[in-house]
Order: C-alpha cells, then structure tokens, then sequence
C-alpha cells in the first residue's frame, strides 16, 4: 500500500475516533502513528478527504468526516439519553412523517449524527444543516413514539 494511501486511511481512523480541533493536532496524532507530514500536505489530504469542521456535543468544533464515508466516530458511544440532554436543542414539530428539530446555530450536524449513530427504530435518518434538522419517521409510528424515543432531547415535553 501506498505511503499517501495508508496516511489518508489513518487520518480517517484519526478523525473518526479523536476529537481534533486543530491541524497542530491532527499533525501530532499523525506523528505518533509514525506519519511525518507538513501543514500544506496535511491541508491537501483534508480538502482531498472532504474533511469539515463541525460542532461536538461539548460544543467544540472538531474535525468531521462527510456523511457518505464508512468511518463513524466510535471514541465514546454514547447513550440517546445523555446525546438528547444537548444544550443545542430548542424545538421539535412534526408533519405527518417528517419531524424538524431546530436547535442552535452549529449543533444540527453533530445531533443529526448522534441521532443516526443511535440508530433508533422510529428513525428511517436525517439531514441536517447549520441550525434544522430534518428526520424522517418510519411509516405506522407516532410522533408520541419518536418523542418518547429522543427522551430529554425535548426538556418542555
């Protein structure tokens, strides 16, 4: 395997499992996995990767994945309840299948993600952008169900 191959898929495993929140981060994690790199050639291998910043549950900004890659960010699985006590959350509403949770600017990725890592059975996904998230309900279940199901996501409910 190539050395630029076998660098990119440590940088996957890296940022699917690390919270990295800078470059100088990214390069001493890649360090200690035996990779020695500039800034420029680390710069290219994100842009190439596709890699973003978004928010973390602490409300950190980490280095993210893009959805359709296979890496999932497995450091500290944690449960639906603690993700759903996010400070991020301010609303949810449905319509017929479809439900829309506002929160804060920059929370809906990484509660769209926990959401989906969480794999609820209520949930067929989501979408997310900077401050709505879009989740779509399987057919035959109440939105009573899915609240019950997001927990202490909705702390007026």
């Amino acid at each position: 395997m190539k050395v630029k191959t076998r660098r990119l898929e440590a940088l996957k495993v890296l940022i699917s499992s690390t919270e990295l929140s800078s470059q100088e981060e990214v390069l001493q994690a890649l360090r200690k996995e035996g990779f020695t790199l500039t800034q420029a050639t680390l710069s290219r291998d994100l842009k190439q990767l596709k890699v973003a910043k978004a928010a973390s549950m602490n409300g950190k900004y980490v280095y993210v994945l893009p959805n359709e890659t296979m890496y999932k960010r497995i450091h500290k699985p944690i449960s639906p309840l603690e993700m759903l006590q996010t400070p991020g959350f301010i609303s949810i509403n449905f319509s017929g299948n479809i439900g829309i949770i506002k929160t804060r600017p920059g929370y809906a990725s990484s509660i769209a993600y926990n959401i989906d890592a969480s794999n609820l059975p209520e949930i067929l996904g989501t979408i997310a952008g900077d401050d709505t998230i879009v989740i779509v309900i399987k057919e035959g279940v109440s939105h009573e169900e899915v609240t019950e199901s997001l927990g202490q996501l909705m702390p007026r409910y």
